[in-house]
């Protein structure tokens, strides 16, 4: 019995662990800088982003370009500058912004 707490436990920390990590990443690339999860700074909340774009296909590829190349006019006049992020990066970033609703 006590072995399968254990397995549980590690099971938990797994599943828990992209989730964590992506805000880990938000961190060091700056974003929190100019988002919050739940609140707008100089930029959308990222909660604000996943409601805007919830049940768009598209939307995990749109984000993770904006993140990488930068974007203007979606959410205002101050324009989001690229970051140096990897494709990867961009990505993992769009997915964890999506999942924030």
């Amino acid at each position: 019995m006590k072995s399968f707490a254990v397995i549980l436990l590690a099971a938990a920390g797994v599943m828990a662990g992209p989730a964590q990590a992506n805000a880990d990443l938000a961190k060091s690339k700056n974003c929190m800088g100019c988002h919050a999860v739940d609140k707008r700074l100089v930029g959308p909340a990222f909660r604000d982003i996943a409601t805007k774009y919830q049940g768009n296909k598209g939307a995990d590829a749109k984000l993770a370009a904006s993140i990488a190349k930068g974007s203007s006019g979606s959410w205002g006049a101050i324009a989001m500058p690229a970051n140096a992020v990897s494709e990867a990066e961009a990505q993992s970033l769009a997915k964890w912004v999506m999942s924030q609703k």
